[in-house]
């Protein structure tokens, strides 16, 4: 298993703090942002990680990070030279994986729950993908996952009716031919590859799995009020032993 960590982006919601610098690596209690999902990276046992980001900061990442043996991992660098979306992020690690299956974790994502287990079982599956979800009160923000018998039934963008109360976390596995279906994939209004339509060609095919995690999840770079919440929260569950 190969591992993709996405800090790419312009994080505009996060002005002026970002005007300077990468949102992931702004500082959360004690620690860059970006630190959080290395560190759930290696704690489900991955040991190559790619970073991917954008071009006026990816020097300050290789200053900050290194070889990533500080981590016990080993890192790789490519550039996401435009704002083309997740999907078109993953791509960029197709070099990267030689056919190897690939946890992908969003840069900005902190959370407390132990991957490793399902990593694990995983890398013992032929072919398909994996999610993780979220209970939230309000889903309409998030791409809400809809489960029947164990699982994944639909994943739809910010609905305005969601059909549960399961958002899909910036979190995903997939098997080695994740590639060719980002090949098949055509921008949406937006202009981006969106990663829910890479998901729902799993979907359709019956091989999307999804678990609901336990503990703690925010998406701390969405706005100043949920990075407020996350330096606010994670230096209550460190002080508490919770999350180193």
């Amino acid at each position: 298993m190969k591992g993709v960590i996405l800090a790419g982006g312009k994080a505009t919601r996060l002005r002026p703090l970002t005007y300077v610098t990468n949102k992931h690596l702004l500082p959360v209690y004690n620690k860059p942002l970006i630190y959080y999902p290395i560190e759930a990276m290696a704690r489900a046992g991955v040991k190559e990680v790619l970073i991917t980001t954008n071009p006026e900061h990816a020097g300050d990442f290789i200053n900050l990070l290194q070889s990533g043996k500080d981590f016990g991992v080993r890192f790789s660098f490519e550039i996401q030279e435009e704002a083309g979306g997740i999907s078109q992020a993953i791509k960029l690690a197709e070099p990267f994986t030689h056919g190897d299956k690939l946890l992908v974790l969003l840069g900005d994502n902190i959370f407390t729950h132990d991957l490793s287990g399902t990593v694990k079982k995983f890398e013992k599956r032929k072919e398909g993908a994996f999610v993780f979800a979220k209970e939230v009160e309000d889903a309409r923000q998030y791409g809400v996952i809809e489960m029947a018998g164990g699982k994944v039934r639909s994943i739809i963008e910010k609905p305005k009716q969601p059909k549960s109360n399961l958002a899909q976390t910036g979190i995903y596995m997939y098997d080695d031919r994740v590639f060719e279906l980002i090949d098949k994939l055509k921008p949406s209004k937006r202009g981006e590859l969106e990663v829910t339509d890479l998901n729902n060609f799993y979907v359709e095919e019956g091989t999307m799995q999804c678990e609901v995690m336990d503990g703690y999840w925010i998406d701390a770079g969405t706005s100043h009020d949920e990075l407020l919440a996350a330096n606010n929260k994670v230096a209550e569950l460190v002080r508490k032993g919770k999350l180193e």
